[in-house]
């Protein structure tokens, strides 16, 4: 059993802890359409027909062959529903004849097609009535990124010689296309807002996060009692003090490298998808199992049971670094290091970096805070071989080691939490309203401050010795936290506790009756056709808040923002909110729902809150992050450029009051 969570929670901890980092980004993504597909029969005797399916491709975006070595992107490929009694395939589907091309994105020899493809398969039509069923599977590419696999279904009336787009079994009805062309709004002044590219500047804080993530690890059983053996080793094992240095500084270069290599695959991933990572944060069943997950780590970090990776693999790292020596030898002793001390540095670098309330990067956030973790944990090894005498200045392992350990099982008992939380937001259950979340953290502060007290104790702790001063000014600081904590469980003006903004649930969502169900008590319309109407009624502006149940970014701007006093009369005086929760999974009303059919012919499903506003977004504003918020007049008029996380509220202030300067003088 124990290595089945190890293994599970290989495959899932990056996409768990930096999904979360995600959810709360104002990452530009921009929402492209590059190609569009069109189909026709064209008979050749009785009944021999080629069907004919053409391709045409924006400018630097490129559709893939049929055949792709492995490894590689998606194929293009024609799904028939053929059968012996309506008509028979001759042959293979035929592609244009093109040479391969050194993809940038694969890094590989690949077939792709620019500008216009066309793709022919002859067939033997057996019934005249029949009505041939295709779906085109493909997935295009330009020199920077890759959109996410696509399918166009066709049905075409041999009899009629008639091609539409879409499933026999879905056919879009004038319900389906009214409410689709319902969705787009008519807005005027969106020319002279272009999107522009991301900004970076969040990087340098999840730098810092996963390097201080780093420097916590450092602090745990499975690597501190590593620091003075291993530089040791390098110092003492060598044939030169010159070269036991430059082994022991090549020793943390590998370090730091191995972990930022574990965020290189997920560049791909985000590029596959932008909104990817945002859908696996908001996904019930994940968030439950990341729920269980931090749970299992918590009551290992306690020393009821280990969780290790299985024994054989660090063994093997061993056996490669004693036999091959060397540089080659040096990596795999790093590798071992990064493999044994996983029961530690995993729940770290996951707790972390998963409840890190950083801005945009998309992937490459992820490399910063890998980055940051390996290079904290790599300079010991490299400071104290060009200082050995520093190594008398450590302090000696002990039961302070299974101390640190235990208090951070504590910290991810409480962030535990916050994954079941933002299930229960997205599906509505009512399971932890703000007021019940607080009190967990409440139980679990009490919990922390007993055992710094030597209250409680755990399996591996040793004798009860007297209550050091370290202990005991940790135990007061939890205590000072708890007491923090206490006027969350009210319903006065105390309870927005803004140094947590993010973490409970919003303040609205709370086990006391509410004037409005908007945040910090203001009105807020969660349909944009209401909205308008009341706009107009009122005679105000709009401001469209695109929201997330499960959005961090989002509570701290309400929070922390839009608590501003003269924020809060702004948005409550002088314009209507409509707040639009793209991550809502409550199902639509069945004569609400629809298929929403996009420009190249694809059918998207409108069931739940979500998907309407989700597809509401990004259609008229090209952009799929949260929180982000558009100025509107009664006209659809746009009154500034629309905007992202912002905290700092005088700067947000403004750019409330630009909007309704501009409706003034219009």
């Amino acid at each position: 059993m124990k290595y089945f969570w190890s293994l599970l929670l290989l495959l899932i901890f990056p996409i768990t802890l930096f999904s979360q980092v995600f959810t709360s980004s104002d990452e530009d993504a921009q929402i492209v359409e590059p190609i569009s597909w069109d189909s026709h029969l064209e008979k050749e005797n009785d009944s021999i027909y080629k069907l004919k399916f053409t391709a045409n491709l924006d400018k630097g975006w490129h559709l893939y062959a049929q055949d792709v070595p492995e490894g590689g992107p998606i194929a293009t490929s024609f799904t028939f529903n053929n059968s012996s009694s309506t008509y028979e395939l001759i042959g293979e589907t035929s592609e244009p004849n093109v040479p391969t091309y050194y993809d940038e994105v694969f890094g590989m020899e690949i077939k792709y097609f620019d500008d216009k493809a066309e793709f022919f398969q002859t067939i033997k039509v057996i019934d005249p009535d029949a009505i041939i069923e295709v779906e085109v599977e493909f997935m295009v590419c330009n020199d920077e990124m890759c959109l996410p696999p696509d399918i166009v279904p066709f049905q075409i009336s041999v009899a009629a010689n008639k091609t539409t787009k879409g499933y026999a079994n879905e056919e879009i009805t004038p319900i389906d296309l009214e409410k689709t062309e319902a969705l787009s709004l008519e807005m005027k002044g969106w020319e002279k807002y272009k999107p522009e590219g991301e900004e970076k500047d969040g990087f340098m804080t999840i730098f810092l996060l996963g390097f201080l993530g780093g420097l916590i690890a450092l602090l745990t059983p499975c690597v501190f009692p590593m620091i003075p053996l291993t530089v040791s080793f390098f110092t003492k094992g060598a044939k030169s003090r010159k070269k036991g240095l430059v082994n022991a500084i090549l020793y943390g270069l590998f370090i730091f490298l191995i972990y930022l290599l574990l965020s290189v695959p997920f560049h791909l991933l985000d590029s596959l998808a932008p909104e990817i990572l945002n859908n696996i944060s908001t996904n019930v069943t994940l968030n439950i199992v990341f729920f269980v997950i931090f749970i299992v780590f918590a009551f290992s970090f306690f020393g009821y049971y280990e969780i290790t990776l299985p024994s054989s693999w660090s063994s093997k790292m061993d056996d490669k670094a004693s036999s091959i020596g060397g540089v080659v030898g040096i990596f795999f002793m790093a590798l071992t290091l990064a493999l044994v001390s996983f029961s530690c540095t995993g729940p770290i670098l996951g707790s972390l970096l998963g409840g890190s309330l950083s801005s945009n990067g998309g992937a490459m956030q992820l490399s910063f805070g890998m980055g940051g973790f390996g290079l904290a944990l790599a300079l010991p090894f490299a400071l104290f071989a060009l200082f050995p005498n520093w190594l008398n200045s450590l302090p000696k392992s002990g039961g302070w080691l299974n101390t640190v350990k235990v208090v951070l099982g504590f910290i991810e008992l409480a962030l535990a939490f916050k994954f079941l939380s933002n299930a229960d937001l997205v599906e509505h259950w009512g399971l932890l309203k703000r007021e019940i979340f607080i009190g967990i953290w409440i139980l679990v502060g009490l919990g922390l401050m007993l055992y710094l007290f030597g209250i409680i104790r755990f399996p591996h702790d040793g004798p009860k010795k007297k209550l050091t001063k370290s202990r005991f000014g940790f135990g007061a600081l939890t205590f000072i936290f708890v007491l923090y904590l206490f006027p969350g469980l009210t319903n006065s003006g105390f309870a927005n506790l803004k140094l947590l903004s993010g973490f409970p649930p919003p303040l609205f969502y709370s086990v006391y009756e509410k004037d409005t169900q908007g945040p910090l008590g203001l009105k807020a319309y969660k349909s944009w056709e209401k909205g308008l109407e009341i706009a107009k009624q009122e005679n105000k502006p709009i401001i469209i808040d695109f929201t997330g149940w499960a959005c961090v970014n989002c509570r701290k701007m309400e929070e922390q923002v839009w608590s501003n006093p003269e924020v809060y009369e702004v948005l409550k005086n002088d314009y209507i909110l409509v707040s639009l929760y793209v991550d809502d999974r409550e199902k639509l009303p069945e004569h609400e729902q629809f298929k929403y059919v996009r420009a190249n012919g694809s059918i998207k499903k409108i069931k739940t809150i979500g998907d309407k506003w989700a597809t509401f977004q990004t259609v008229n504003f090209q952009n799929n992050s949260q929180p982000f918020y558009v100025l509107l007049d009664t006209d659809l008029n746009l009154l500034n450029p629309p905007i992202g996380y912002t905290p700092d509220s005088k700067e947000y202030l403004e750019w409330l009051q630009q909007g309704l300067q501009k409706r003034e003088k219009e």
